[in-house]
């Protein structure tokens, strides 16, 4: 005689996750072995489309083109989490997946060595001025010269945000024998013989290439214009890896023109096609030694199944047992194995007195607290709570109910 399934605290066949923008079969395997029901888009959906799609959506998987707004948020009613399956999140608003209590997991490391690849194979392209002779040899004309090609060895890199790919890079440049210098609006131990500069003025007036990683958060709007171009070394090979909102485009379009940049390479566009099937349009086609490439700095097949079992591993792990570990909204918390009890995940707007509220309304009960774990940030207070097995559906209801709540639930 077969035992009886086990009761779960939430069906996994009444989970279901919507992921987009032709994320890794890896991903949805994961998701469907969990027993979740998976909808799969190959491209982006408009906040529209989206609103449409969100309403009875527990998980979604996104990657940069998505936007997921306050207004989405607004109509996502069982949303319990997302999940970007890239480095960034600002195309995620992060203050309203918090006041919904929706966590946001992401994927910072699984990526960064292809990133850094790329940066250095274009390095290599365009101080060998490859990009205008390649398509002449297919054109049939031979154009054997070493003029305008040159070494990187001994040359002078900035980089520009020395996170994790910034530093991997910088390694990466100096092992090939070239001098590192960085500019960090955080401070940054440098790695290796790197040089930190105090200001972005100093970086600009020294280097000889420039790479950019940093985030695309609205203060970084147009951190590359006029201005900073005007205090480059004439003849600067430029990078940019990272987001397309961070460089003035028709800025970078007059030096390239110049040839006060000599050579581009640029991943990252402020307007992007939402699919492949759309034109991209930018003012930087047909450049001179300008290399474009369609925002693939992250997409190696390594990197894709690296991000394809990070994400949803930390999605599951959180819907089974609360861990929070990684999230780049909720308080980080590494939890036990649930044994021989339920857990009691409590989200709640970051004031004093939820905590004892809580634990009121448990010994009022007379329920014995097997295990407790807080942690808050500036916006909200996380508690997970183990329990004995034995209490009334009233206790769940006066849980709930507590002033400040967010989002309640249990785990068994």
């Amino acid at each position: 005689m077969n035992s009886p399934a086990p009761i779960l605290s939430y069906p996994k066949n009444r989970i279901n996750v919507l992921l987009l923008e032709n994320i890794h079969p890896e991903a949805v395997r994961l998701m469907k072995e969990e027993g979740y029901n998976v909808e799969l888009h190959h491209a982006a959906l408009d906040e529209d489309e989206l609103i449409e799609k969100i309403k009875d959506v527990s998980i979604l998987g996104i990657r940069s083109k998505t936007h997921l707004t306050k207004k989405v948020l607004d109509h996502a009613n069982r949303l319990i989490a997302v999940g970007a399956f890239c480095i960034g999140i600002n195309q995620i608003d992060i203050e309203s997946c918090l006041k919904k209590g929706v966590i946001v997991f992401n994927a910072p490391y699984s990526n960064t060595r292809s990133v850094v690849e790329l940066a250095i194979g274009e390095i290599i392209m365009l101080m060998r001025n490859l990009p205008d002779k390649l398509p002449l040899m297919h054109q049939g004309v031979w154009d054997k010269s070493a003029k305008s090609s040159f070494e990187i060895r001994n040359k002078k890199l900035g980089i520009i945000g020395y996170g994790n790919i910034g530093t991997q890079l910088s390694v990466l440049a100096e092992s090939l024998g070239m001098s590192v210098y960085y500019y960090d609006v955080e401070e940054k131990l440098s790695l290796g013989n790197a040089t930190r500069c105090k200001s972005l003025k100093e970086l600009l007036g020294t280097v000889d290439i420039l790479s950019l990683h940093v985030d695309g958060r609205a203060a970084n709007e147009r951190f590359i214009g006029e201005d900073e171009f005007d205090m480059m070394k004439p003849g600067m090979i430029f990078i940019n890896l990272s987001r397309g909102n961070i460089v003035d485009i028709e800025a970078l379009r007059k030096n390239i023109l110049s040839g006060k940049i000599r050579g581009a390479a640029v991943d990252v566009f402020p307007k992007e096609p939402k699919s492949n099937n759309e034109e991209f349009v930018s003012p930087l086609r047909g450049l001179p030694n300008t290399i474009l490439t369609p925002h693939v700095g992250g997409s190696t097949m390594e990197a894709q199944v690296n991000i394809a079992n990070f994400v949803p591993a930390r999605i599951i792990e959180y819907i089974n047992t609360g861990s929070s570990t990684t999230s780049v909204n909720f308080p980080n918390i590494q939890l036990p194995k649930l044994e021989n009890a339920h857990r009691l995940i409590h989200v709640h707007e970051n004031v004093s007195g939820v905590l004892a509220n809580i634990n009121q309304v448990l010994a009022k009960n007379n329920i014995n607290i097997m295990g407790q774990y807080l942690k808050t940030n500036e916006h909200v207070g996380y508690v997970i709570t183990d329990i004995d097995k034995g209490y009334n559906n009233e206790v769940t209801k006066e849980l709930k109910s507590i002033p400040h709540t967010i989002k309640f639930r249990i785990l068994y």
